[in-house]
């Protein structure tokens, strides 16, 4: 049984942790803070240069819903242009129509382009209208990873629907679970639901390493610090690697 660790980083010292983890591949990304957004070119070949993992892209241009417009789209095609000519392994994205369904004629678009590049559904299913539906859809597509918690707020809250979906995708599609991943909840989540891969940050907050500090300035989203940095701990993925590993010599 082959069990797969990915995990997503939008740094090159937390794509080098996930390298010494033992991470399979990378869900390269931008703010994810934010829930990610589309990285730019010098990151991904920094993370090229310094790390020799698979790497899946993030295609989200914006915050948000996943329902973009004709400006937004044109943004998105040329992005995969360009991760497919610096070599990217991979495209992670979604695009809804209004209704909750995929937008098939975008994502056919953009799968076109990506040519060789794998592709994968990110958790815009989870906000889609019917799962099942969208499944059906992503297959038909020739995607070949869903990345889901279950359409909730963690994959073990979702644990029912993972199952579920494991069933119904009958190896047609990977299905992987993200969204509260971490060493404790694997052994427990992978034998129940069947998932054949698992997506987390295994990230730790770290203290920045400016000395002088100018309180009550927030450069973004109230409440969070400037002074704290999220980075992927290597020792993080190093024990969800090691418990995905027994499984698969299980």
């Amino acid at each position: 049984m082959e069990l797969k660790l990915e995990v997503c980083v939008d740094s090159v010292q937390s794509a080098i942790e996930a390298q010494k983890g033992g991470a399979d591949r990378v869900e390269l990304c931008g703010n994810l803070i934010i829930g990610g957004t589309s990285p730019g070119k010098a990151l991904f070949t920094q993370v090229r240069k310094y790390t020799d993992l698979e790497i899946r892209v993030l295609l989200r241009p914006r915050f948000g819903d996943f329902c973009y417009d004709e400006y937004e789209f044109a943004m998105m095609k040329e992005d995969t242009q360009m991760y497919k000519e610096l070599g990217a392994d991979g495209l992670v994205t979604g695009i809804l129509l209004p209704d909750g369904t995929l937008n098939m004629q975008q994502m056919q678009e953009l799968i076109r382009i990506a040519g060789s590049m794998d592709t994968a559904l990110h958790r815009a299913f989870d906000v889609s209208w019917d799962p099942f539906v969208t499944l059906e859809q992503a297959i038909s597509l020739g995607m070949k990873t869903i990345l889901t918690s279950g359409q909730r707020n963690s994959a073990w809250e979702g644990r029912e629907l993972l199952k579920s979906l494991v069933k119904e995708s009958d190896g047609r599609i990977e299905i992987m679970a993200g969204a509260g991943i971490s060493p404790d909840i694997i052994p427990e989540l992978v034998p129940y639901t069947g998932v054949t891969a698992c997506h987390m940050s295994g990230k730790i907050v770290k203290d920045s390493r400016m000395e002088f500090r100018r309180d009550g300035v927030s450069m973004g989203f109230p409440g969070f610090s400037e002074y704290e940095i999220w980075e992927t701990s290597a020792d993080n993925i190093r024990e969800a690697a090691m418990v995905l590993q027994e499984f698969c010599q299980a």
